[in-house]
């Protein structure tokens, strides 16, 4: 049985989306709400650690916001956090601490956990990004089907999918992921914790945690 259950892939201990994250059972059933999640946590943070820059943006006192980056709300970005030159925040993030969004990264309705990295030319919509994942340069979510209809997860195999009821999904990185450079994650994909992609690969469907997904039919366990 796939392991894709919030609980199978994330440690809620390491994002303040933890409360949200908890109601419900599967990650993309989460990704509907995240704008008014945003605006519900930020209204709580202590206003002597987090600076409201503009309408529904809270940015850590001490997060690092480098020059020439567009930031939209409803945003939250965390502790230690540093947004580099470039980055393109649209809106709906909730970005963890000690985090990387570099430069020409885009953002878009996304859950980061804390001291994920998405550093270079990275898009990430529609996903939510466990605890220590990393997107290498270059590697995106698709977040939309060619013919626009709504995304459905499957296992590798066929033998069990999960139907979004959504439109646009992007993809569910569990905790430790390692992304290779210039990956596409095709709309409804999951990757398990401490599971890896090879670089330019062309992934979706669920890869089981623990594993390396090489290519397509490729799908080896971590030894």
């Amino acid at each position: 049985m796939a392991n894709v259950k919030i609980t199978d892939l994330y440690d809620l201990s390491h994002t303040q989306a933890s409360v949200y994250l908890s109601k419900f059972s599967y990650p993309w059933e989460a990704l509907a709400g995240i704008k008014d999640a945003i605006l519900e946590i930020g209204a709580t943070l202590d206003p002597e650690l987090y600076e409201k820059r503009g309408e529904d943006i809270w940015i850590s006192k001490s997060a690092k916001i480098y020059p020439n980056n567009y930031i939209a709300g409803p945003c939250i970005i965390g502790h230690n956090t540093e947004v580099r030159p470039g980055a393109f925040i649209r809106g709906s993030a909730l970005v963890g601490e000690n985090c990387v969004v570099g430069n020409s990264t885009e953002l878009k309705n996304v859950i980061l956990f804390d001291n994920v990295q998405v550093p270079h030319y990275n898009y990430v919509g529609d996903s939510i990004l466990g605890y220590k994942s990393h997107m290498g340069a270059g590697s995106i979510t698709s977040n939309v089907k060619s013919d626009k209809t709504l995304v459905v997860i499957k296992s590798q195999d066929k033998s069990e999918s999960f139907a979004t009821e959504r439109k646009k999904v992007g993809a569910m990185l569990g905790d430790h992921v390692e992304i290779g450079c210039g990956s596409v994650l095709n709309p409804g994909t999951v990757i398990g914790r401490e599971a890896s992609v090879y670089p330019l690969s062309s992934v979706r469907g669920i890869v089981p945690e623990g594993h390396i997904y090489k290519a397509n039919g490729n799908i080896v366990k971590r030894v």
